[in-house]
């Protein structure tokens, strides 16, 4: 195992690695910008090291920051962490020919995945069911005109390098197709300096499930269950469940099964996320998330398996020491994320000091949080500051619980989601679990 381990972010996610270390006996090093000089992460860690201004350019996603900070500290390995550099291959590549072990997989598993079309071709090989399309990016308004014949309306434009819903564009009818294409050209060049765009078919209210995986370098994968991330806006998660409330034992265990084989195929190594959509008894592949995932802590309470700490393990040359066979979920789990934001203002960011701060506690109740009273939700980053989750021997018991911890809650100074968590938890459609990813955009008015 590692002695020391540099820390490439902030915030909540940074305390949970701290966590990691601590208990696995390596000592945690942290990074801070000007702005989080007395942040929580900071004044948890062992040590920690200033690396620019509040800016994230000129901090968190300054790479030569960072390895600087890991010489001067002299840590064995760097954590990324999820957001900021995580999924940055160069960063992966420059950590991979330093004298760091990088916690995470491999910079060229990365640069695949990062490329939706190669992923796609990955999954396809592995027999992984793949929305209809194009596995090669399209040239031409014409070759989305063809597959819209073949296919049908609405299909899906898509850069190659997209995410989170950047680059993303929908052509309900044969006039928009030209105006569509160009647009998602602009914004992949824009945000994923990859101008590629591939097409496929577009399901018009699927389920956001995904299956959490752990992977080591001497060839074992495991499937540590699944997640139901559908209550979203703008493609961004807000509530997140497991097991997943729609799925029946087949369809489940054949989710589970093919997130294991595109791992495989793909010579994946460490923690990592297969996304999938579901509607209307099929599932098909969307991506891989090639890091830590923000909702990891569900996971951990129906399994009692501790990710991040495997992360660590693998890093190190570990081998997953658990077969399949012992990975047994129980109970139900449900993650709310607590955001410094204000919901009947189309969730816009409300930054500021956290004047009074009582998070929930008790039985069924897990809080990973990356403030104490006082500190300040700042401005540069984003606005989640804390997640909530409830657990129980079934749905029905983490929503009570779920209720529960965000009653008992009190937190002055910023606006927060929890008014929406709370509208959500009444809501017959969310309770029958009747929701897709369309639900909370389309049909759902914040009170």
């Amino acid at each position: 195992m590692f002695d020391s381990v540099l820390i490439a972010n902030r915030s909540e996610i940074a305390i949970r690695i701290i966590g990691a270390c601590r208990e696995l006996g390596v000592e945690a090093v942290a990074v801070y910008s000007d702005i989080d000089e007395t942040a929580k992460h900071v004044r948890l860690a062992d040590e920690a090291y200033h690396i620019g201004a509040s800016v994230a350019r000129e901090s968190y996603l300054n790479q030569e920051a960072i390895i600087d900070a890991a010489r001067e500290a002299a840590v064995d390995a760097i954590h990324p962490g999820y957001g900021f550099l995580a999924e940055n291959t160069a960063f992966a590549a420059n950590v991979e020919g330093s004298e760091f072990e990088w916690i995470g997989p491999p910079s060229d598993v990365m640069a695949n995945f990062g490329e939706k079309t190669k992923a796609r071709k990955i999954m396809r090989r592995a027999d992984v069911p793949i929305v209809p399309g194009t596995t090669d990016p399209v040239e031409s308004v014409a070759e989305v005109r063809e597959f819209a014949d073949e296919y049908g309306y609405p299909v899906a434009i898509k850069a190659d390098g997209g995410g989170g819903g950047r680059g993303l564009k929908v052509v309900q009818t044969a006039d928009d197709i030209d105006s569509q294409f160009e647009n998602a050209k602009r914004e992949g060049e824009a945000y994923f300096d990859n101008a590629s765009v591939y097409v496929e078919r577009f399901l018009e209210n699927p389920r956001h499930i995904e299956v959490q995986i752990l992977a080591d370098e001497h060839g074992n994968v495991r499937h540590l269950g699944e997640r139901d991330c559908s209550t979203q806006r703008r493609q961004q998660k807000l509530i997140e469940e497991t097991p997943s409330p729609v799925l029946d034992a087949e369809i489940r265990a054949d989710v589970w099964e093919a997130a294991c084989r595109g791992t495989a195929e793909a010579d994946y190594v460490n923690a990592g996320t297969v996304e999938f959509l579901y509607q209307d008894g099929e599932f098909f592949f969307l991506e891989v998330n090639a890091r830590i995932q923000v909702e990891h802590a569900i996971t951990e309470v129906v399994t009692g398996i501790d990710v991040v700490k495997w992360q660590l393990r693998i890093a190190a040359g570990e081998e997953l020491s658990f077969p399949q066979s012992a990975v047994e979920p129980r109970g139900s789990a449900i993650e709310f994320r607590i955001n410094a934001e204000e919901p009947s203002e189309d969730f816009a960011p409300m930054p500021g000091e956290v004047t009074t701060y009582r998070p929930p506690r008790g039985i069924g109740i897990r809080v990973d949080d990356g403030i104490d009273q006082g500190d300040r939700i700042a401005p540069f980053y984003d606005s989640m500051f804390a997640k909530f989750i409830s657990y129980g021997e079934d749905r029905e018991e983490a929503i009570n619980r779920g209720r529960r911890a965000l009653e008992e809650t009190t937190i002055d100074g910023v606006p927060t989601t929890i008014p929406f968590h709370q509208q959500i938890l009444t809501d017959d459609r969310f309770l029958d679990a009747e929701h897709t990813t369309k639900f909370v955009d389309e049909d759902f008015t914040v009170e």
